[in-house]
């Protein structure tokens, strides 16, 4: 069977106790921040733009481990990547990164999203259904982390 494929980023973005998710519009779903990776553009730079469009804020990357010390482009490394279904015949690769933001004057972009919150982790299963245990189980990760 041929499927497609896309490379996607989203950010995990923590402060103090809680996570950042967004409602997102199309999925009507709780979600960490992200979207697809542009021609020409590094998961990093992608993570970033995505972040700025999204919820108007700079992101911080804070990468899961040390970057090998060699000369020349070093990625931040995702704290997590998975594959998930999107439809009978599309699928996407997400790779997840830790992050924290710059500035707090969240302005959500209201034609992709409907609202956001920061959610404590005994709050998360509220908004992410059981059925998405995955992204449950990474979010609450992504708080403990930095617990």
């Amino acid at each position: 069977m041929v499927y497609s494929l896309d490379i996607v980023v989203a950010s995990l973005i923590v402060e103090k106790d809680k996570i950042l998710l967004i409602h997102h519009k199309k999925l009507n779903k709780w979600l960490p921040p992200g979207g697809h990776i542009e021609k020409n553009e590094t998961p990093d730079e992608a993570v970033k733009r995505e972040i700025k469009e999204e919820i108007n804020s700079e992101l911080e990357l804070i990468s899961y481990k040390k970057p090998f010390d060699f000369k020349g482009n070093n990625l931040v490394f995702p704290f997590y990547i998975n594959k998930h279904l999107i439809k009978e015949d599309h699928y996407h690769y997400c790779l997840y990164y830790l992050g924290k933001l710059k500035d707090n004057n969240i302005k959500i972009e209201k034609n992709e999203i409907l609202n956001y919150k920061w959610i404590k982790e005994k709050e998360l299963q509220n908004f992410i259904s059981n059925q998405d245990l995955e992204l449950l189980n990474l979010c609450k990760k992504a708080i403990n982390f930095f617990s």
